[in-house]
């Protein structure tokens, strides 16, 4: 495949790596030194786009990569406020997409651990719920989009708990996220529930970016000569 990356910073040159060990060719590196270089005539020969730049840009960047009649892989987050609005214009445009929060295959099995366990301890009223993620002090969104997509799978499953905050908190239908940033940590996930008697605690740890990377190129893989709009239990067969 001819890969286009939207952003070339330390996840774009981790995704290079990947992306050319399985034998594809990058041939466009998009960043914010040569954004003009991201125009109709550079993308006409690209067969998908990965994009993980910002909250600030990943809108612009996907509904540009719809206009042009290129899949893309937006691994953005922060930017879900935009989210109804993007499905729009992607089905207007008949265009196609991948979107995560996580690429990694892992936290995608974690996923479906988290809401396995959340259907299992709905009923369970004398457990109390925390989310905590630990990123690096680059993370530009706190909470992670990981750990939001892990509270609304939380939320699905707790009857008892209404929204996700990001502060500390002692309401009762509050489920709580803790963010720590502290260098050079790559990101680590944990659900926990405890009582008086005993805690029940899901962790997940990313070592590297590699994680993320690999299943970027998979879902690049996935979208080519696809239509709509798809996520990682596709690409995975969930």
């Amino acid at each position: 495949m001819k890969i286009a990356l939207i952003g070339y910073g330390k996840m774009g040159k981790a995704i290079e790596q990947i992306a050319l060990e399985r034998g594809h060719e990058i041939v466009l590196k998009i960043d914010v030194q040569n954004e003009a270089d991201f125009n109709s005539s550079n993308m006409s020969a690209v067969d998908a786009a990965i994009e993980f730049t910002g909250p600030e840009s990943a809108f612009l960047n996907v509904t540009k990569c719809f206009e042009m009649e290129v899949p893309v892989v937006c691994g953005s987050t922060g930017w879900l406020s935009k989210w109804e609005e993007a499905k729009s214009f992607c089905k207007l445009m008949q265009g196609s997409m991948v979107y995560a929060s996580n690429y990694s295959v892992g936290v995608n099995i974690f996923f479906e651990i988290n809401k396995k366990l959340a259907s299992l301890m709905n009923a369970q009223t004398e457990y109390e719920i925390s989310l905590e993620e630990t990123h690096h002090m680059q993370k530009k969104d706190a909470p992670s989009g990981t750990a939001v997509s892990l509270a609304e799978q939380v939320l699905e499953g707790i009857s008892r708990k209404i929204t996700w905050v990001n502060y500390e908190s002692k309401e009762q239908q509050h489920l709580q996220i803790i963010s720590r940033r502290i260098d050079p940590a790559a990101g680590i996930h944990s659900v926990k529930y405890y009582s008086p008697v005993d805690e029940i605690e899901i962790i997940h740890t990313a070592h590297s970016r590699t994680g993320f990377a690999t299943g970027a190129v998979l879902a690049a893989e996935f979208i080519k000569d696809k239509k709509g709009i798809f996520s990682m239990k596709e690409v995975l067969g969930f």
